[in-house]
């Protein structure tokens, strides 16, 4: 893709992303945002949270998405008992015609797609362990560091509606996440077409449209998206409204906030609005795109004061009355 003009790479990026949008909606029923946002942010080069009552298909779009793109895909299902090494993988004493040696055996956090199903089910100890792959891209075990595939990205779910025996994630882990994707019910017509497509025949087999390769150039085709000067200054001016003691914090903050977002707000956000600009088929972001992702990459990173989480104040709001401020009336 590099050799290609750049008006071409964009043209073939606006393809792909097409292809693969249409490959999973012949798969998945309805959730044409939510498809949007998780291909968006693995073309960001970010990790996803996912929020959604069970049986939503999370497991059936992670693994979709790994067959269109060609990748490897792994499933772990976190509970209170899973220990780091089951994650990590762990070394082993290897027997053979010579004498033994201990061989290092991967666990399934090596793979290019990674679904951390019900992650704040598992200990802080267990979460942590996902936490250096997430921020590195590498695993240390017995002091050696392994590094993982490229691309590489962590889907992780959380179920809102069951919280005995959990552990909130802490805020440090909940930050490395680039977006946070709130799955909802299907409406009943789709909820017609998922019976129809899952009691009447094999679903469908998609078709293979891009390969790791492809993906990882279409990645460094974001970098270079161009965010000018004054896009750049809006995007710090709503991150540091999130934070009450600002000057610029709107009521709603200063009133139901505890903390705000931090710098890797503003990063997801310029990085999420730069694949949002190739999707259009620009080279440049604009206003809009970051109207559109602050949402998803801002939610997860507010801290709810007292007086928030008792009035039911959700991050949502709090983003809504933030941009609606000065800084996006221009």
């Amino acid at each position: 893709m590099e050799d290609k003009p750049i008006q071409q790479q964009v043209n073939d990026f606006q393809r792909v992303w097409r292809e693969i949008l249409d490959e999973l909606g012949g798969v998945i029923v309805g959730q044409q945002e939510v498809l949007q946002q998780v291909l968006l942010c693995l073309l960001a080069g970010g990790h996803a949270l996912v929020e959604g009552v069970p049986g939503l298909a999370k497991t059936l779009l992670v693994r979709t998405l790994a067959d269109v793109l060609d990748l490897s895909f792994s499933r772990i299902q976190f509970t209170p008992d899973l220990m780091p090494a089951d994650i990590t993988g762990t070394t082993v004493l290897a027997e053979g015609a010579g004498p033994m040696t201990f061989r290092f055996e991967p666990g399934p956090i090596f793979a290019h797609l990674v679904l951390a199903d019900e992650i704040n089910r598992a200990t802080p100890k267990t979460q942590s362990a996902v936490l250096e792959a997430m921020a590195e891209q590498t695993v240390s075990v017995a002091r050696t560091s392994h590094r993982l595939p490229a691309p590489f990205m962590v889907l992780a779910t959380q179920n809102p509606i069951e919280m005995e025996g959990t552990y909130p994630l802490p805020e440090a882990q909940v930050d490395r996440f680039l977006l946070k994707i709130a799955i909802a019910m299907p409406s009943r017509s789709e909820l017609v077409e998922i019976i129809d497509r899952t009691t009447a025949q094999p679903p469908p087999r998609p078709r293979k449209v891009a390969d790791a390769s492809q993906l990882l150039a279409m990645r460094e085709l974001v970098r270079q998206v161009k965010l000018a000067g004054p896009l750049k200054d809006t995007i710090a001016a709503i991150v540091l409204a999130t934070h009450p003691a600002d000057p610029s914090a709107p009521p709603l903050v200063r009133r139901a906030v505890r903390y705000g977002a931090s710098p890797r707000g503003a990063q997801g956000i310029a990085l999420a609005a730069k694949v949002l600009a190739l999707r259009d088929g620009r080279g440049h972001v604009s206003l809009d795109d970051i109207r559109a992702v602050a949402a998803p990459a801002l939610r997860h990173r507010l801290v709810l004061s007292y007086e928030g989480q008792a009035d039911g104040v959700e991050p949502d709001q709090i983003i809504t009355e933030v941009m609606s401020g000065s800084m996006l009336n221009g």
